[in-house]
């Protein structure tokens, strides 16, 4: 058999291999449904259709199939086929979004501005559930894994006209029922487009896809509604443009003076920054949604949340277009509700520059099966929202405003007036914002004052840098219960950049990060600051009975969140702080309370510059009120790693060069490789004495890498760290330099293999040979497989005893690990085969040999060196690009002995290729070997 043969094959599974990781991860990715195919049933279009848009005939293709102003957007309905709500599992919400794609059959007919059209409609299902969950390594997010019904993908064809902006198609989907029968599901799609000069009545891209069987059809679903809200350059803001009617209230006790002023070319960058989530305060009498909302679709809820997004925005004008929503979950926002027509708003918002506030109109959104053409309903809901200039220790809302009805208590859908407020404290992008210090007084009563003991040489964090936001551990009574995080809100009268994100310049001076604007900012003597402290309970049932007092407290987002002011010496590095914490309004209404502001909060820093390595920042958060107060609440204890700046510095050099050591490293895998092949071209005879085991191990070492990093060199990597370089284009351009050399790299042991295996098999003694190598196969695999249950083993007794380490392993990374130690030991299988062969060919190349020993060891050593010189762990996890710890066994003891082990097995393979593969083994075996070489001397 030829040897291209072989290399063909290989190269073709290879590539059938890659194939299969590619379309499985674009599967898990965009979630493909196996289940939608091409329906071949024929569907009248003039039956369906004449009445919309009537059939043409076509006449040539058109390349301006995008020219339909329509690609996605939200639906309703459709229950049956995209799935509900069940009751037996937690469950989560994505948006409800639809997708609309044509096809390259897209032609003009003989009637004008009429095309026919084929296009693809895809239905995401917006229901998941949560199947399992765990804490994350760092506490703070809950993770879970989340699964439910993929798409439904009808195909279609019809006709749209530009000139009427209406649009009808017919088609078919294949839907898999909860029986498990595949059905065919037949419908009609009609669609209205915005008009080309829209207002706010004719904005709407809306319609629906109706199945066209009967109700007592296995096929038939229920009609679903569709929307889209698109920016419309020549759109008319009709309902705000001359003010609001009916006037705009104003009872959220924020005077104009105390109120952002914007610029016009400010307006449109704080309002388009995101969406807008706000918690809704309702009125003491409103304990049923009974003349207090009319947003919860008949359900007799109160809405907790309001959500606004900007569908376009106007800074000349100063003028929005908005979306809102009601919901009870805040995570999201309002593309990840499940569109409600019954609470959701369309409106126009207008800035009133007398008074400093944002004034919406919004309008009902009606179903398009019974208002066809007539979407919008009635606009008789009126918001006010305000951005706050002055924040204090008890007032620090983003956003103020309210929501009203210009109807009369006798009308159907009047509510009482209700107010809202932002529970984000995020305080960038608003211009002219400012902090009043008013705890001050009580901060100098409750912080004893620390007499300054100045050591020399030992410099404390600076109270406007990076180093004064951490992620923490909180624990009660040495028990861990909580992660959180501790962000400055304002030093002085400053806001403090919560960005996340420092641009560290690796040639910079020996001056360090900080800019010339920074050392600017340095003061002396104590530092007003104040700080957003907020955190994460572990579940409830693991806290006990003193977890309840936190409980009154907890945000939006489940965090007990403590906004806190005090004062900061960077001579000592200790904060003291006096912090509020906002109760739940049930609290609020027993307690006539809304918020506790008896609460002590004390850090200490460590030096910047500590010879010590992996100091903590220490600190704690107890109540000062009496122990029977009903919101007092236990001491609690904090610690973080102090990782400052200059470790960042260190970190980055510490990269730099790891980067530049797995580049040097892989090409000299290709060297060696490359020398190993020269060396079999000059001897063609030791080719079939090559262990096909050991090249295969090596193959596979260099294979699974290229696998495992397959989107990230060709998609990027979009997980960054919160530190930025500003080289960073440099670093990311040798990750991919590395990979490419890598698969050269690979190419290469490929190339070896098919050498040694065309040569075994063409060899004349080619069946001793393959005994050797499956006697060594016998004895390496056995000892391969042991090694993996005992790490199986080692994982599962961890899990099951709860034994978790600041930096835990998973099953995963401790097979991952394992599989890096089987490269350490790559010329075990060859020792092997040449003790079974009584091989003393020189079938490896001394620098193949040694080189490739010294590429697996040297990471050890380097590890070694790196435990002693650079920080542990970076910020936001591992960002190791050479000897990293979860690709091999990295510790004290794994560095010395991986390193030992290698240069042995080195040495064996130096000797067995002098004095015989059975060198290693006892001389009666060995004399074994002598006396089956004999030769027979026939008399």
């Amino acid at each position: 058999m030829s040897s291209w043969f072989w290399f063909t094959m290989f190269s073709s599974w290879y590539k059938i291999f890659l194939f299969f990781f590619f379309f499985t991860s674009l599967r898990k990715t965009y979630g493909f449904s196996a289940s939608s195919s091409k329906s071949t049933t024929t569907i009248s279009y003039t039956h369906h259709c004449a009445s919309i848009v009537p059939e043409s005939h076509p006449t040539v293709r058109s390349r301006n199939n995008h020219a339909i102003p329509f690609s996605g957007g939200s639906y309703t309905g459709g229950e049956r086929i995209l799935g509900r709500k069940t009751s037996n599992q937690t469950n989560y919400y994505d948006w409800n979004y639809v997708r609309f794609r044509p096809t390259r059959n897209y032609y003009k007919t003989i009637d004008k501005g009429v095309y026919k059209l084929e296009a693809s409609l895809y239905f995401q299902s917006p229901y998941r559930y949560y199947v399992n969950g765990r804490n994350s390594r760092y506490g703070s997010n809950y993770h879970r894994t989340v699964r439910g019904s993929g798409t439904i993908k009808f195909f279609l064809n019809g006709f749209w006209s530009e000139v009427s902006r209406k649009l009808c198609m017919v088609g078919s989907a294949s839907w898999q029922s909860e029986e498990g029968k595949f059905l065919n599901l037949d419908g009609v799609l009609k669609l209205k487009f915005a008009s080309e000069k829209p207002n706010i009545f004719t904005s709407l891209v809306s319609g629906t896809l109706e199945s066209i069987n009967l109700p007592n059809n296995l096929g038939y679903f229920e009609p679903i509604s569709i929307f889209d809200f698109p920016y419309l350059s020549e759109y008319t803001y009709s309902l705000v443009s001359n003010g609001v009617n009916g006037g705009c209230y104003d009872d959220v006790g924020v005077p104009k003076n105390q109120s952002v002023t914007l610029e016009s070319r400010d307006f449109c960058s704080v309002f388009s920054s995101g969406i807008i989530s706000v918690e809704l305060e309702y009125s003491t009498e409103c304990k049923t949604s009974q003349k207090c909302t009319s947003f919860d679709g008949g359900r007799g809820y109160l809405p907790k949340f309001m959500f606004l997004q900007v569908i376009q925005c106007s800074s000349d004008e100063e003028k929005l277009r908005y979306m809102v929503g009601f919901g009870n979950s805040s995570y999201t926002g309002f593309y990840n509700q499940l569109f409600d027509l019954d609470s959701s708003l369309i409106g126009e918002g207008s800035w009133d520059v007398t008074t400093n506030r944002l004034c919406i109109v919004a309008c009902r959104i009606l179903n398009p099966a019974n208002h066809w053409g007539n979407e919008v309903g009635e606009c008789t809901t009126r918001l006010s929202l305000r951005y706050p200039s002055i924040w204090t220790v008890r007032n620090h809302s983003k956003i103020v405003g309210q929501i009203w009805t210009n109807k009369t208590v006798s009308d159907s859908g009047y509510f009482r007036k209700i107010m809202f407020k932002s529970w984000e404290n995020n305080v960038a992008g608003l211009p002219g914002l400012k902090y009043e210090y008013t705890e001050l007084d009580r901060v100098k009563k409750s912080c004893p004052v620390k007499k300054a003991v100045k050591m020399e040489g030992m410099q404390y964090p600076d109270g406007h840098s990076y180093d004064m936001r951490f992620d923490m551990s909180v624990k009660h009574s040495k028990t861990q219960v909580a992660w959180g995080n501790a962000v400055p809100l304002f030093v002085g009268n400053e806001i403090y950049d919560q960005s996340g994100v420092v641009i560290v310049d690796s040639i910079e001076s020996e001056g360090g990060f900080e800019t010339i604007a920074e050392a600017d900012k340095k003061t002396n003597g104590p530092l007003n600051i104040s700080y957003k402290l907020s955190f994460n309970l572990f579940p409830q049932e693991k806290l006990g009975a003193w977890f309840s007092p936190l409980n009154l407290s907890m945000n939006a987002l489940g965090q007990v969140e403590i906004i806190a002011e005090g004062m900061y010496d960077a001579e000592t590095g200790h904060l003291c702080m006096l912090g509020c914490r906002e109760l739940n309004s049930s609290i609020q209404e027993s307690m006539d309370n809304s918020m506790d502001c008896e609460i002590l909060v004390n850090f200490e820093f460590p030096p910047t510059d500590s010879p010590r390595r992996g100091e903590l920042i220490k600190g704690s958060i107890k109540s000062t009120r009496g122990k029977a107060d009903p919101l007092y609440f236990e001491e609690l204890s904090m610690s973080s790693s102090a990782f400052y700046l200059t470790e960042a510095k260190q970190s980055i050099w510490r990269m730099d060069l790891e980067i530049t050591m797995a580049l040097i490293s892989n090409t000299l895998t290709c060297i060696l490789v490359g020398l190993q092949l020269f060396h079999v071209k000059r001897n063609p005879q030791v080719l079939s004495y090559i262990s096909h085991v050991m090249i295969l191990i090596l193959s596979l070492g260099l294979m699974i890498p290229l696998v495992l990093n397959f989107e990230a060199l060709f998609l990027g990597n979009h997980d960054k760290q919160t530190l930025l370089l500003s080289n960073g284009g440099w670093l990311e351009a040798n990750e991919v330099t590395v990979r490419i050399v890598t698969m050269v790299a690979f190419l290469l042991q490929i190339r070896l293999l098919q050498l040694v295996w065309t040569a075994r098999t063409n060899h004349e003694n080619k069946k001793s040979l393959w005994v050797g190598e499956k006697k060594a196969a016998l004895v390496s695999f056995p000892i391969y497989i042991i090694g993996g249950l005992l790490t199986l083993l080692l994982n599962w007794t961890r899990n099951r005893y709860g034994y978790q380490a600041r930096y835990s392993r998973s099953l995963w990374g401790d097979l991952r690990s394992y599989a890096g130690l089987m490269l350490d030991g790559f010329l075990l299988p060859q020792i092997l085969f040449n003790v079974f062969c009584s091989s003393k060919e020189s079938s490896l190349s001394l620098p193949f040999y040694v080189g490739t020993t010294l590429v697996r060891v040297l990471p050890h050593g380097y590890d070694l060196y790196r435990g002693q010189n650079y920080a542990m762990q970076y910020v936001n996890g591992s960002s190791y690009y050479y000897a990293n710890p979860s690709a091999d066994f990295y510790s004290t003891a794994w560095d010395v002995v991986i390193p030992c082990v290698g240069i042995v097995l080195a040495v064996i393979i130096f000797l067995q290729q002098r004095l015989g593969g059975r060198w290693i083994l006892p001389q009666k075996f060995r004399e074994l070997e002598l006396y089956q070489k004999v030769p027979v001397v026939n008399e």
